[in-house]
Protein backbone atom coordinates (compact mmCIF):
# COMPACT_ATOMS: atom_id res chain seq x y z
CA UNK A 1 0.00 0.00 0.00
CA UNK A 2 1.47 3.51 -1.03
CA UNK A 3 1.65 6.54 1.72
CA UNK A 4 -1.66 8.26 0.02
CA UNK A 5 -3.25 5.07 0.38
CA UNK A 6 -2.51 4.56 3.92
CA UNK A 7 -3.68 8.29 4.53
CA UNK A 8 -6.95 7.65 2.79
CA UNK A 9 -7.65 3.82 4.07
CA UNK A 10 -9.78 5.42 7.13
CA UNK A 11 -12.49 7.02 4.58
CA UNK A 12 -12.34 3.51 2.43
CA UNK A 13 -13.20 1.67 5.98
CA UNK A 14 -16.01 4.10 6.07
CA UNK A 15 -16.94 3.57 3.26
CA UNK A 16 -17.17 -0.46 3.68
CA UNK A 17 -19.26 -0.21 7.09
CA UNK A 18 -21.60 2.14 4.66
CA UNK A 19 -21.75 -0.67 1.81
CA UNK A 20 -21.95 -3.38 3.99
CA UNK A 21 -25.15 -1.65 5.64
CA UNK A 22 -27.26 -1.06 2.49
CA UNK A 23 -26.10 -4.95 1.50
CA UNK A 24 -27.33 -6.34 4.57
CA UNK A 25 -30.73 -4.96 3.90
CA UNK A 26 -30.97 -6.11 0.84
CA UNK A 27 -29.50 -9.55 1.99
CA UNK A 28 -32.45 -10.07 4.57
CA UNK A 29 -35.10 -8.49 2.83
CA UNK A 30 -35.16 -5.38 4.44
CA UNK A 31 -34.71 -3.74 1.30
CA UNK A 32 -36.64 -4.73 -1.42
CA UNK A 33 -35.28 -7.05 -4.91
CA UNK A 34 -37.06 -7.37 -8.29
CA UNK A 35 -36.99 -10.41 -10.18
CA UNK A 36 -38.65 -10.05 -13.95
CA UNK A 37 -40.11 -13.40 -15.92
CA UNK A 38 -38.16 -12.15 -18.97
CA UNK A 39 -34.27 -13.45 -18.62
CA UNK A 40 -31.83 -11.17 -17.63
CA UNK A 41 -27.86 -11.58 -17.63
CA UNK A 42 -26.11 -8.50 -15.99
CA UNK A 43 -22.38 -7.58 -16.97
CA UNK A 44 -20.65 -5.75 -14.24
CA UNK A 45 -17.46 -5.02 -12.18
CA UNK A 46 -16.67 -4.58 -8.35
CA UNK A 47 -14.15 -1.50 -9.65
CA UNK A 48 -14.45 2.10 -11.33
CA UNK A 49 -14.66 1.35 -15.33
CA UNK A 50 -12.19 -0.04 -17.42
CA UNK A 51 -12.78 -4.08 -17.47
CA UNK A 52 -14.38 -4.03 -20.68
CA UNK A 53 -18.30 -4.41 -20.11
CA UNK A 54 -18.97 -3.15 -23.34
CA UNK A 55 -17.20 -5.43 -25.81
CA UNK A 56 -18.04 -8.65 -23.16
CA UNK A 57 -21.94 -7.13 -24.06
CA UNK A 58 -21.17 -7.18 -27.70
CA UNK A 59 -19.72 -10.84 -27.33
CA UNK A 60 -22.93 -12.13 -25.87
CA UNK A 61 -24.70 -10.11 -28.52
CA UNK A 62 -23.38 -12.09 -30.82
CA UNK A 63 -23.56 -15.40 -29.30
CA UNK A 64 -27.32 -15.03 -28.59
CA UNK A 65 -29.07 -12.78 -31.58
CA UNK A 66 -28.99 -15.96 -33.75
CA UNK A 67 -31.06 -17.65 -30.84
CA UNK A 68 -33.46 -15.36 -28.82
CA UNK A 69 -34.30 -11.59 -29.72
CA UNK A 70 -32.06 -9.90 -27.43
CA UNK A 71 -32.26 -6.33 -25.86
CA UNK A 72 -29.57 -4.14 -23.81
CA UNK A 73 -30.12 -2.18 -20.79
CA UNK A 74 -27.82 0.35 -19.48
CA UNK A 75 -27.71 3.18 -17.09
CA UNK A 76 -26.48 6.03 -20.06
CA UNK A 77 -23.70 6.81 -18.04
CA UNK A 78 -22.56 10.47 -18.81
CA UNK A 79 -25.29 11.11 -21.12
CA UNK A 80 -26.99 14.18 -21.43
CA UNK A 81 -30.74 13.18 -20.63
CA UNK A 82 -32.21 11.48 -17.67
CA UNK A 83 -35.10 9.32 -17.12
CA UNK A 84 -35.96 6.31 -19.40
CA UNK A 85 -34.56 6.44 -23.29
CA UNK A 86 -35.54 3.78 -26.01
CA UNK A 87 -32.96 4.18 -28.86
CA UNK A 88 -33.92 5.36 -31.88
CA UNK A 89 -32.89 7.23 -35.34
CA UNK A 90 -32.63 10.22 -33.38
CA UNK A 91 -30.23 9.03 -30.44
CA UNK A 92 -27.17 10.11 -30.55
CA UNK A 93 -24.17 9.12 -27.93
CA UNK A 94 -25.09 12.45 -25.87
CA UNK A 95 -29.11 10.71 -25.52
CA UNK A 96 -27.97 7.25 -24.59
CA UNK A 97 -24.18 7.82 -23.83
CA UNK A 98 -21.57 6.95 -25.56
CA UNK A 99 -21.30 3.02 -25.15
CA UNK A 100 -24.98 2.08 -25.30
CA UNK A 101 -25.40 4.31 -28.69
CA UNK A 102 -21.95 1.87 -29.76
CA UNK A 103 -23.87 -1.29 -28.90
CA UNK A 104 -27.18 0.66 -31.25
CA UNK A 105 -25.29 1.52 -34.13
CA UNK A 106 -23.37 -1.79 -34.13
CA UNK A 107 -25.86 -4.06 -34.57
CA UNK A 108 -29.04 -3.61 -36.82
CA UNK A 109 -32.86 -4.10 -35.25
CA UNK A 110 -31.11 -3.48 -31.97
CA UNK A 111 -33.20 -3.06 -28.91
CA UNK A 112 -31.31 -0.43 -26.56
CA UNK A 113 -32.35 1.44 -23.62
CA UNK A 114 -30.90 3.71 -20.98
CA UNK A 115 -32.51 3.75 -17.41
CA UNK A 116 -30.76 4.78 -14.24
CA UNK A 117 -33.39 2.51 -11.94
CA UNK A 118 -33.10 -0.78 -14.04
CA UNK A 119 -36.03 -2.02 -12.22
CA UNK A 120 -38.53 0.97 -13.31
CA UNK A 121 -36.45 0.38 -17.10
CA UNK A 122 -37.07 -2.89 -17.68
CA UNK A 123 -41.37 -2.85 -17.71
CA UNK A 124 -40.60 0.44 -20.12
CA UNK A 125 -38.16 -1.10 -22.32
CA UNK A 126 -40.63 -4.13 -22.70
CA UNK A 127 -43.12 -2.00 -24.01
CA UNK A 128 -41.05 -0.52 -26.76
CA UNK A 129 -40.05 -3.08 -27.92
CA UNK A 130 -42.21 -6.31 -26.69
CA UNK A 131 -40.69 -9.36 -28.73
CA UNK A 132 -37.77 -9.26 -26.40
CA UNK A 133 -36.65 -12.64 -24.97
CA UNK A 134 -33.65 -12.00 -23.25
CA UNK A 135 -32.22 -8.71 -21.49
CA UNK A 136 -28.25 -7.93 -21.29
CA UNK A 137 -27.90 -5.56 -18.32
CA UNK A 138 -25.12 -3.42 -18.67
CA UNK A 139 -23.42 -2.09 -15.24
CA UNK A 140 -25.90 -3.43 -13.21
CA UNK A 141 -24.08 -5.56 -10.37
CA UNK A 142 -24.33 -3.02 -7.94
CA UNK A 143 -28.09 -2.14 -8.93
CA UNK A 144 -29.07 -4.55 -5.94
CA UNK A 145 -33.12 -4.08 -6.18
CA UNK A 146 -32.97 -5.83 -9.56
CA UNK A 147 -31.71 -9.92 -9.28
CA UNK A 148 -30.25 -11.12 -12.51
CA UNK A 149 -30.84 -14.61 -13.88
CA UNK A 150 -26.69 -14.64 -14.56
CA UNK A 151 -24.52 -12.24 -12.89
CA UNK A 152 -20.88 -11.69 -14.81
CA UNK A 153 -18.29 -9.95 -12.66
CA UNK A 154 -15.76 -8.52 -14.76
CA UNK A 155 -12.08 -8.20 -13.04
CA UNK A 156 -8.97 -6.35 -15.08
CA UNK A 157 -6.13 -8.48 -14.98
CA UNK A 158 -3.96 -6.30 -14.34
CA UNK A 159 -5.71 -4.96 -10.92
CA UNK A 160 -7.57 -8.33 -9.50
CA UNK A 161 -10.27 -7.12 -7.12
CA UNK A 162 -8.62 -9.29 -4.53
CA UNK A 163 -5.20 -6.71 -4.97
CA UNK A 164 -7.34 -3.41 -4.74
CA UNK A 165 -9.17 -1.52 -2.36
CA UNK A 166 -12.16 0.25 -1.97
CA UNK A 167 -11.93 4.08 -2.88
CA UNK A 168 -10.77 6.71 -1.87
CA UNK A 169 -7.72 4.88 -1.39
CA UNK A 170 -8.30 2.25 -4.35
CA UNK A 171 -10.54 1.61 -7.65
CA UNK A 172 -13.29 -0.40 -6.13
CA UNK A 173 -16.68 0.79 -5.78
CA UNK A 174 -17.63 -1.96 -3.33
CA UNK A 175 -15.89 -4.38 -1.28
CA UNK A 176 -13.63 -7.60 -2.66
CA UNK A 177 -15.64 -10.09 -1.04
CA UNK A 178 -19.18 -8.94 -2.92
CA UNK A 179 -17.59 -11.07 -5.81
CA UNK A 180 -19.63 -13.50 -4.19
CA UNK A 181 -22.72 -12.83 -5.67
CA UNK A 182 -21.34 -13.64 -9.15
CA UNK A 183 -22.06 -16.66 -10.86
CA UNK A 184 -19.63 -16.00 -13.35
CA UNK A 185 -16.07 -14.44 -13.21
CA UNK A 186 -14.30 -12.99 -16.02
CA UNK A 187 -10.33 -12.29 -15.50
CA UNK A 188 -10.36 -9.67 -18.46
CA UNK A 189 -7.52 -7.67 -20.34
CA UNK A 190 -5.45 -10.70 -20.14
CA UNK A 191 -2.57 -10.86 -22.42
CA UNK A 192 -3.50 -13.32 -25.46
CA UNK A 193 -0.42 -15.38 -25.07
CA UNK A 194 -1.11 -16.07 -21.32
CA UNK A 195 0.62 -19.08 -19.53
CA UNK A 196 -2.08 -21.95 -18.16
CA UNK A 197 0.44 -21.49 -15.25
CA UNK A 198 -0.26 -18.08 -14.72
CA UNK A 199 -3.95 -18.63 -15.00
CA UNK A 200 -4.14 -21.07 -12.45
CA UNK A 201 -2.48 -18.41 -9.96
CA UNK A 202 -4.65 -16.40 -10.55
CA UNK A 203 -7.64 -18.61 -10.11
CA UNK A 204 -5.94 -19.73 -6.97
CA UNK A 205 -5.77 -15.66 -5.77
CA UNK A 206 -9.45 -15.54 -6.07
CA UNK A 207 -10.50 -18.05 -4.30
CA UNK A 208 -14.11 -18.89 -6.20
CA UNK A 209 -17.02 -20.68 -4.57
CA UNK A 210 -17.78 -23.66 -5.97
CA UNK A 211 -20.61 -22.94 -7.46
CA UNK A 212 -18.99 -20.15 -9.36
CA UNK A 213 -17.25 -20.75 -12.87
CA UNK A 214 -14.34 -18.40 -14.18
CA UNK A 215 -13.14 -17.61 -17.43
CA UNK A 216 -10.16 -15.43 -19.15
CA UNK A 217 -10.58 -13.39 -21.95
CA UNK A 218 -8.60 -11.04 -23.57
CA UNK A 219 -9.17 -7.94 -26.41
CA UNK A 220 -8.86 -8.74 -30.15
CA UNK A 221 -7.62 -5.91 -32.20
CA UNK A 222 -9.89 -5.60 -35.77
CA UNK A 223 -8.46 -3.40 -39.09
CA UNK A 224 -8.11 0.23 -38.85
CA UNK A 225 -11.68 1.71 -39.81
CA UNK A 226 -12.31 5.29 -41.89
CA UNK A 227 -13.51 7.91 -39.91
CA UNK A 228 -14.65 9.84 -43.07
CA UNK A 229 -14.54 8.38 -46.03
CA UNK A 230 -10.43 7.90 -45.79
CA UNK A 231 -8.72 5.71 -48.19
CA UNK A 232 -7.88 2.51 -46.99
CA UNK A 233 -5.25 2.10 -44.76
CA UNK A 234 -1.93 1.73 -46.02
CA UNK A 235 2.17 0.90 -45.00
CA UNK A 236 2.43 3.94 -42.14
CA UNK A 237 5.10 4.93 -39.86
CA UNK A 238 3.55 7.17 -37.61
CA UNK A 239 0.46 7.53 -35.22
CA UNK A 240 -0.70 10.71 -33.58
CA UNK A 241 -3.75 8.84 -31.17
CA UNK A 242 -6.42 10.21 -28.62
CA UNK A 243 -8.46 8.03 -25.86
CA UNK A 244 -10.83 8.48 -23.70
CA UNK A 245 -11.31 5.61 -22.01
CA UNK A 246 -10.74 4.44 -18.34
CA UNK A 247 -7.26 2.56 -18.86
CA UNK A 248 -5.20 3.05 -22.32
CA UNK A 249 -2.58 0.50 -21.83
CA UNK A 250 -3.28 -1.92 -24.04
CA UNK A 251 -4.52 0.92 -27.10
CA UNK A 252 -0.94 2.14 -26.45
CA UNK A 253 0.55 -0.76 -26.42
CA UNK A 254 -1.16 -2.60 -29.71
CA UNK A 255 -0.35 0.86 -31.46
CA UNK A 256 2.80 0.44 -30.86
CA UNK A 257 3.66 -2.92 -32.41
CA UNK A 258 2.10 -1.17 -35.79
CA UNK A 259 3.62 1.92 -35.79
CA UNK A 260 7.12 3.12 -35.37
CA UNK A 261 6.15 6.21 -33.83
CA UNK A 262 3.47 6.93 -31.43
CA UNK A 263 1.79 10.22 -29.66
CA UNK A 264 -0.87 9.24 -27.37
CA UNK A 265 -3.15 11.99 -25.74
CA UNK A 266 -5.14 10.28 -22.98
CA UNK A 267 -8.18 11.84 -21.82
CA UNK A 268 -10.90 10.75 -19.23
CA UNK A 269 -13.34 8.21 -19.49
CA UNK A 270 -16.05 9.33 -21.52
CA UNK A 271 -14.45 12.60 -22.53
CA UNK A 272 -16.13 14.57 -25.02
CA UNK A 273 -13.58 16.22 -27.28
CA UNK A 274 -13.37 19.90 -27.30
CA UNK A 275 -13.05 22.19 -30.53
CA UNK A 276 -9.49 23.40 -28.60
CA UNK A 277 -8.26 20.31 -28.02
CA UNK A 278 -9.34 18.86 -31.71
CA UNK A 279 -7.49 21.68 -32.86
CA UNK A 280 -4.43 20.61 -30.37
CA UNK A 281 -4.87 17.46 -31.36
CA UNK A 282 -4.28 18.73 -35.53
CA UNK A 283 -1.12 20.92 -34.74
CA UNK A 284 0.09 17.84 -33.19
CA UNK A 285 -0.38 15.62 -36.29
CA UNK A 286 1.10 18.60 -38.22
CA UNK A 287 4.29 18.95 -36.21
CA UNK A 288 5.03 15.01 -37.29
CA UNK A 289 7.78 15.12 -40.29
CA UNK A 290 6.84 11.74 -41.54
CA UNK A 291 5.29 11.89 -44.52
CA UNK A 292 3.20 8.69 -43.91
CA UNK A 293 1.26 9.72 -40.70
CA UNK A 294 -2.39 8.87 -39.48
CA UNK A 295 -4.92 9.98 -36.68
CA UNK A 296 -6.37 7.03 -34.63
CA UNK A 297 -8.60 7.20 -32.14
CA UNK A 298 -10.37 4.10 -29.73
CA UNK A 299 -14.00 2.80 -31.14
CA UNK A 300 -15.65 4.41 -28.27
CA UNK A 301 -14.36 7.91 -28.76
CA UNK A 302 -15.16 7.78 -32.62
CA UNK A 303 -18.77 7.44 -31.69
CA UNK A 304 -18.77 10.88 -30.16
CA UNK A 305 -16.30 12.62 -32.34
CA UNK A 306 -18.48 11.88 -35.67
CA UNK A 307 -21.31 13.85 -34.50
CA UNK A 308 -19.13 16.65 -32.93
CA UNK A 309 -20.26 19.37 -34.52
CA UNK A 310 -16.16 19.90 -34.53
CA UNK A 311 -15.83 17.06 -37.04
CA UNK A 312 -15.64 18.89 -40.15
CA UNK A 313 -12.00 20.42 -39.00
CA UNK A 314 -11.00 16.55 -39.03
CA UNK A 315 -12.55 15.50 -42.71
CA UNK A 316 -9.19 16.36 -44.49
CA UNK A 317 -7.01 14.59 -42.50
CA UNK A 318 -6.07 10.09 -42.50
CA UNK A 319 -8.46 9.73 -39.46
CA UNK A 320 -8.95 6.27 -38.28
CA UNK A 321 -10.70 4.25 -35.31
CA UNK A 322 -9.31 0.81 -34.17
CA UNK A 323 -12.33 -1.42 -33.05
CA UNK A 324 -12.33 -4.56 -30.20
CA UNK A 325 -14.09 -7.57 -29.55
CA UNK A 326 -12.86 -9.40 -26.85
CA UNK A 327 -12.06 -13.45 -27.28
CA UNK A 328 -11.82 -16.10 -24.84
CA UNK A 329 -9.24 -18.59 -24.52
CA UNK A 330 -9.76 -22.17 -26.41
CA UNK A 331 -10.68 -24.20 -23.94
CA UNK A 332 -12.76 -21.26 -22.14
CA UNK A 333 -14.53 -20.31 -24.94
CA UNK A 334 -16.51 -23.24 -25.24
CA UNK A 335 -17.15 -23.74 -21.44
CA UNK A 336 -18.62 -20.14 -21.17
CA UNK A 337 -20.66 -20.14 -24.42
CA UNK A 338 -21.82 -23.45 -23.21
CA UNK A 339 -22.89 -22.27 -20.02
CA UNK A 340 -24.71 -19.41 -21.58
CA UNK A 341 -26.64 -21.19 -24.03
CA UNK A 342 -27.89 -23.30 -21.11
CA UNK A 343 -29.04 -20.66 -19.37
CA UNK A 344 -30.86 -19.57 -23.01
CA UNK A 345 -32.18 -22.66 -23.47
CA UNK A 346 -33.64 -23.36 -20.15
CA UNK A 347 -35.08 -19.82 -19.52
CA UNK A 348 -36.10 -18.83 -22.83
CA UNK A 349 -39.20 -19.78 -25.49
CA UNK A 350 -39.01 -20.68 -28.54
CA UNK A 351 -35.43 -21.66 -28.69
Amino acid sequence: MKAFQYILFPLSLLYQGVLRLRNYFYDTGIFGVTTFDIPTINIGNLAFGGTGKTPHIEYLIRLLQPLVKVAVLSRGYKRKTIGYQFGNSQSTPFTLGDEPYQIYSKFENMAVAVAENRVLGIPDLLYDAPETQLILLDDAYQHRALKPGVNILLTDQALLYVDDFLVPSGYLREYASASQRADIIIVSKCKSNMPAEERTAIKNKLAILPQQRLYFSYIKYGSMMPYFGASALVQTDTAVAFAGIANTNSFEEYLRTKFKNVTVKTFADHHTISELEIDKLLAQFNEQTSADKILVSTEKDYQKLVQSPFAEKLKPYPFYYLPIEIAFFEEDESAFNQQIMDYVKQNCTNT
